[in-house]
């Protein structure tokens, strides 16, 4: 186990950034089509086929699915991710034709301080073709793919991603772009929120702290606007229907590892299965609480690491905010 969402067997995750535009796109991609369903919890999201997630909808899979940066011209990127599918067999079959099915959701960075003054056309097609030519088992987290060019209210954002084996075997992954309007640690201190699901000293070793002081709990926003948005993906080699992963989908946001949470624009959930063996309903109660933590594992697992920037294995440009 790697604790990332590819210790999912048949989950592949690739990513492409940019320096200079201070963006990027992370995309998973399937080894086989994969029942997939979505929550929507922001105000205005941003999203790319995410209709046809819902469990009335007659397409019965996905192919890939893709988080990146760029708001709403971020929806660019399913496109290149298509585009590579297609080269490789991939797609939903009507008729003689094949359609990959490549459902995306994007996230606010066009503040960040990178250069956005692209010619006629965005980058992010080729961001979301380049992220799924490098697909694979290993990825960087942090400052990588869709988390180059995130931010919270006081320290870098980016990408995360974490795993866990339930009770009854099945696999559980998840991969987080987060881009939180509010703090991921208790105030001006070093000790996170997600402190209670560290492994291994990710989060520096340094426990939750002390009870919480009126300065931990003080409402500090980015920006002074609640512009919150995170999107993520959670996938599970058990085989679920499309309307048991709605449910997943629904349960995944409870994870929280900043404060304030849940803010108006954008939080959105995409769920996937690949599996064969079907839960019962009361081994479904395991993963209520199992989601909860690795939802807030995976969104502290990069906030841990910026915090610990010498000992990271990523570069961390200077913060965008």
């Amino acid at each position: 186990m790697r604790n990332l969402i590819t210790d999912v067997e048949g989950v592949l995750v690739g990513a492409a950034q940019n320096e200079r535009l201070a963006s990027g796109v992370s995309v998973v991609v399937f080894g086989e089509p994969a029942v997939a369903s979505i929550a929507v919890h922001g105000g205005a999201p941003g999203l790319r086929d995410g209709a046809l997630l819902e469990p009335e909808m007659t397409v019965p899979s996905v192919d890939a699915i893709v988080l990146s940066g760029g708001s709403a011209f971020g929806l660019d990127a399913p496109g290149g991710v298509q585009a590579r599918l297609l080269e490789t067999g991939r797609g939903y079959r009507i008729g003689s034709v094949r359609v990959p099915i490549v459902p995306g959701a994007i996230l606010f960075d066009l503040g960040n301080g990178g250069d956005k003054n692209w010619d006629h056309r965005s980058p992010y097609w080729n961001l979301g073709y380049e992220a799924a030519v490098n697909a694979g088992e290993v990825f960087a987290l942090g400052t990588a793919g869709v988390g180059y060019g995130l931010t919270t209210y006081d320290l870098k954002g980016g990408l995360g991603s974490t795993s866990a084996v339930t009770s009854n075997g099945f696999v559980v992954g998840a991969l987080v772009g987060v881009n939180a309007v509010g703090r991921a640690t208790r105030g001006s201190r070093p000790h996170f929120w997600a402190a209670p699901f560290e492994r291994e000293r990710e989060f520096g070793g340094l426990g939750q702290g002390d009870q919480p002081t009126a300065e931990d709990l003080e409402m500090k926003i980015k920006g002074n606007a609640p512009a919150n948005s995170a999107i993520g993906v959670v996938a599970t080699d058990a085989a679920l229907t499309k309307s048991q992963m709605k449910r997943i989908a629904i349960m995944a946001r409870r994870g929280r590892p900043a404060i304030p949470g849940n803010t108006l624009p954008n939080r959105s959930s995409l769920q996937s299965k690949l599996g064969i063996d079907p839960p019962s309903i009361s081994r479904a109660r395991n993963w209520s609480q199992l989601l909860t933590s690795k939802t807030a594992d995976a969104v502290g697992s990069i906030l841990g690491s910026i915090f610990s920037k010498a000992a990271s294995s990523f570069a961390v440009p200077p913060c965008f905010i």
